[in-house]
């Protein structure tokens, strides 16, 4: 479980009522009086006797496991696990650094390969999590299998593969794993400043809570910067903007809000050049997702009034739909903990459940995510449909 459990009153109150059960019924089915009840579900009077819980359960149609909320693991929780185990022996391959591939199998041609990194990064940025842990282990391989036969098609595959690769085990908490994903891609693009900077924006994210990796951020984004930002192109005012936005984000971990708001106002500036509705390098870089890194930044900084006003002005526009539904959907998992600041429990239960209904391993495969929702069905006045939600979840 994620965190204290909701009350076990919150829990049968929304059982009953999922039954379509009067709180008079109820008592009358357990052969107790309605005020017993009302103070019960109330947590005005705990529940402490085996049976009695027995009884409950009984009559609510579950097992006293769920009306305990000890239901915490996914139904498929060992099937990811295996998806995982498969992904780090991929990664635990050095192919490419050996010259040559381990074990007599046919080479990808590159145009097949081209195609295969640019499925894997729509399935990542359509939040398709668990179809993505299905692919990666035959991607990486494949990749590696390629570079080492044929080194002169050049290292961007190499750098692609494990830049989704770094990009899906940071969503997925896996930290050790996605370091090494994001140091191979770093290793990779070495020689190629654009390489180099897209790869460090996955490298930032890995670092994002490393007190020294801010340096690191902006040596990138300065390196691959234009000397003149009206006429710089596209490509590179994104990597070099999302380098800022990462940089941004480390220095509201470190609390400092001087540098933050610096860093992202000098990100807007590319921003407002390259417009919405762009993917350059696969860094969705534009106004909107400055506006939605300045939510993430407030929140980090612990000011939930300025994170919810970003948010609202964002995604009050329709521009924001044009981003990819990865990043709409991890958005509103940074504006739940901001209306969670200014104890606002009903619209963090709104934000939740709309990231869940446009991307919903976001939530439910997400660590991150899952807390957040536990949380706020801990909320004294949290929304039934929270509830139901971290109850489907398994995080109460």
């Amino acid at each position: 479980m994620n965190g204290d459990p909701v009350p076990i009153g919150r829990r049968v109150a929304y059982l009953r009522a999922r039954r379509k059960l009067s709180q008079q019924s109820f008592a009358d089915r357990l052969g107790k009086s309605k005020s017993w009840v009302d103070k019960v579900e109330r947590g005005v009077r705990s529940l402490e006797r085996v049976s009695t819980i027995r009884e409950i359960a009984a009559v609510l149609g579950v097992d006293a496991a769920t009306l305990l909320g000890r239901d915490a693991q996914p139904a498929d929780a060992a099937e990811w696990g295996k998806g995982i185990v498969r992904i780090r022996a991929a990664l635990s391959t050095y192919e490419v650094a050996l010259g040559r591939p381990a074990a007599p199998r046919p080479v990808v041609p590159a145009d097949c390969l081209v195609r295969e990194i640019g499925h894997a990064w729509t399935t990542y940025q359509h939040a398709r999590y668990p179809q993505l842990v299905e692919l990666l282990p035959k991607l990486l391989a494949d990749v590696q299998r390629t570079h080492a036969q044929d080194p002169g098609a050049g290292p961007v595959a190499v750098v692609e593969a494990y830049r989704v690769t770094a990009a899906l085990l940071v969503k997925l908490d896996e930290a050790n794993l996605a370091w090494l994903a994001a140091d191979r891609a770093m290793s990779a693009a070495t020689g190629d400043r654009v390489l180099v900077a897209s790869a460090a924006v996955q490298l930032g994210q890995v670092l994002r809570a490393s007190t020294g990796a801010r340096s690191v951020m902006l040596a990138a984004a300065y390196r691959i910067a234009p000397y003149d930002l009206d006429a710089g192109p596209p490509q590179e005012l994104s990597l070099c903007g999302s380098l800022l936005v990462q940089a941004a984000l480390m220095a509201a971990r470190a609390g400092d809000d001087r540098a933050t708001v610096e860093l992202l106002d000098e990100a807007a500036e590319m921003a407002a050049r390259v417009g919405d509705g762009h993917d350059h390098h696969r860094t969705g870089f534009g106004p909107t997702a400055v506006e939605l890194a300045r939510v993430a930044a407030a929140v980090a900084l612990g000011d939930g009034r300025e994170a919810v006003a970003w948010h609202e002005k964002a995604t009050g526009r329709d521009r924001w739909r044009w981003l990819p539904v990865e990043h709409r959907a991890a958005h509103l998992i940074d504006a739940a903990r901001a209306y969670l600041q200014t104890d606002d429990p009903a619209n963090a239960s709104r934000v939740l459940v709309r990231a869940e209904s446009i991307a919903p391993a976001e939530v439910r495969h997400r660590p991150a995510a899952r807390k957040v929702v536990a949380q706020v069905a801990r909320a004294p006045d949290a929304p039934t449909t929270i509830i139901q939600l971290a109850m489907t979840l398994g995080v109460v």
